[in-house]
């Protein structure tokens, strides 16, 4: 009786080690795999190129971060404007109240949009936050938390300054000037190629596209409007990210990842359009 319950013990053992060995070999051939693909996309030349000269409507809203604007944004902003053609493009911003310099940091975009001849408005309120919680609590904005205090709600609050910063899209409209899509960038490292890449996702046959935020690679970011392929959240902030195996399945590939909602690091709209001209 000894033995055989001991030999039964080896043989879950030897089994449970094999299996650990199975899975952590499978596990480092899927992560070079990976890293292998990332490689072949990082020094992939863009193959795509636009069939025609579309009109890009770009949108970014600012706030406390002078330090990425100066280090990245407005450089990277001012090439993909040379890339996608001045006159293609409006440039729209706003700033909401920035504690730092980051209004001295758009006032020279401005001025560098303004040698470009790119079309333009960018808007920099003086409304802080804290100004913004001094206001009487009233209304759908607002939350009561449990310590009794009033807290603007977030998705209503943003909600509010994205609409003020597609503002100008309705007196363009009236000009009869007109967008084939939308940017929105939001306070982000990109390079053009990344927002060229995101522009022809699908051939450009979609209603939106988003990238994914990446703060600490292969950890990203910004998961609160992400939904995969089956209107899941993401089970986690690194691989395999989604429970979605058609999302997972994209995503391994390096292919466009099929998602129900995302809002990320940028985003890339065309459905909402005509209903705002």
């Amino acid at each position: 009786m000894t033995i055989l319950s001991t030999s039964r013990r080896v043989l879950r053992y030897r089994i449970a080690r094999a299996l650990i060995i199975i899975f952590a070999i499978w596990s480092l051939a899927e992560i070079h795999l990976i890293q292998h693909r990332i490689y072949e996309v990082d020094h992939t030349v863009l193959r795509h190129r636009p069939q025609k000269h579309e009109r890009i409507y770009i949108a970014s809203i600012n706030w406390n971060n002078e330090l990425i604007l100066r280090s990245h944004w407005i450089k990277a902003l001012s090439q993909l404007v040379l890339k996608l053609g001045p006159e293609n493009v409006f440039v729209s911003i706003y700033e909401s109240g920035s504690y730092d310099n980051t209004k001295g940091a758009l006032r020279e975009l401005d001025w560098e949009l303004e040698r470009m001849r790119v079309h333009r408005n960018i808007t920099l309120s003086p409304v802080t936050h804290e100004d913004e919680l001094a206001a009487p609590a009233s209304g759908e904005g607002w939350i009561s938390t449990p310590d009794g205090k009033k807290q603007l709600r977030r998705v209503p609050y943003l909600a509010r300054i994205r609409n003020l910063n597609l503002l100008p899209l309705q007196d363009l409209a009236r000009q009869g000037i007109m967008f084939d899509k939308i940017l929105f960038l939001n306070d982000v490292v990109f390079t053009p190629n990344d927002a060229l890449e995101l522009l022809h996702t699908n051939d450009g046959k979609y209603a939106a596209s988003c990238a994914l935020d990446f703060s600490k690679p292969p950890n990203y970011y910004d998961t609160f409007a992400l939904r995969d392929s089956k209107g899941h959240e993401p089970i986690m902030q690194t691989w395999p990210y989604f429970s979605s195996a058609a999302s997972r399945h994209a995503m391994k590939n390096m292919s466009p990842v099929p998602v129900t909602s995302c809002w990320n690091g940028m985003g890339m709209l065309t459905s909402i359009l005509e209903s705002v001209a």
